[in-house]
């Protein structure tokens, strides 16, 4: 046999193939189209954020140009300077960062239980859950009231917590749910084969592949929480224990509203949610339990 004669049972990889040029034509208009939809979801931001660097005269002008002639951070200290700011952001914190845990903790242990355990009226039970979602919030406003007038809850951050913590189970206890069910039941008679009890298994190996559920979850939470503005508004009488979004009514008074204080405001309370969002996005990929288990 000659030395460039082909091995037996071997097969050269196969050559990359090029595109067909309508195909290349569909991906560019594709493309296209994507781009456009990304600016104008992003325009408004955009704005809202050049609008918060203007000067006041600026931004009350007729003939507005997408870029400012004249960058301030006045409008930032205003905003800042404003009557209870940092109340406001105290009571934002305590609310959000409590409902989120809050809810994380509960819907974890709810999704377990579907996902792992069968007991009667399962399916019925994300059956409701996942018609809850589609109730309206203003529908459930007057009842949640005078539920939460009854118990003492009015003016209370933990009524407001339970509000959105309540609100924000369905969708939680959902999506974590489907992570669990694709989580081999195999690794957790592993780990209890070794010693470990259910909670033990549950801990030191379910719950870590939970991660792109919990981060998806959590910041559907957080967003609930931190621009949620009508039950806050409602069931807050307080100015002392007004949320951010809430506060934001004190730029508008008799004499009009303080737009660039508004906007410089506005930036601002985005910034957290955004900032969260950076930090658990790697965590927010799927397919972390692919070949977990072998054959």
């Amino acid at each position: 046999m000659s030395a460039s004669a082909p091995v037996s049972g071997s097969t050269a990889p196969p050559e990359p193939r090029e595109l067909r040029p309508d195909r290349k034509k569909n991906r560019f208009g594709y493309n296209i189209i994507g781009l456009a939809v990304a600016a104008v979801m992003a325009f408004p931001v955009y704005w809202l954020v050049v609008s918060a660097l203007r000067p006041n005269h600026e931004i009350r002008s007729y003939d507005q140009t997408l870029w400012p002639s004249s960058i301030t951070f006045d409008n930032f200290a205003r905003a800042v300077k404003q009557a209870n700011f940092g109340t406001a952001i105290q009571s934002s914190l305590i609310v959000s960062i409590t409902a989120v845990v809050g809810g994380m903790i509960i819907a974890t242990f709810a999704a377990l239980a579907i996902g792992r355990f069968r007991f009667f009226g399962r399916k019925s039970l994300l059956l409701v859950l996942i018609l809850v979602q589609m109730l309206p919030p203003t529908a459930m406003l007057i009842p949640i009231y005078a539920q939460l007038n009854t118990m003492g809850g009015l003016n209370e951050y933990w009524g407001l917590i339970v509000v959105y913590l309540v609100s924000t189970l369905p969708f939680a206890v959902v999506m974590i749910r489907g992570f669990v069910v694709n989580i081999p039941v195999e690794l957790e008679e592993s780990a209890m084969v070794d010693g470990c009890t259910r909670m033990g298994a549950f801990r030191r190996v379910v719950f870590p592949l939970l991660a792109p559920g919990l981060a998806a979850a959590s910041i559907f939470a957080l967003v609930n929480a931190w621009n949620e503005y009508l039950f806050a508004y409602i069931l807050m009488n307080d100015n002392d224990k007004y949320t951010l979004n809430v506060w934001l009514m004190t730029f508008t008074t008799e004499r009009g509203t303080d737009y660039g204080a508004l906007m410089a405001a506005s930036t601002m309370i985005a910034l957290p949610v955004v900032i969260f969002f950076m930090f658990i996005q790697k965590k927010m990929a799927t397919g972390l339990t692919s070949g977990a288990v072998k054959g």
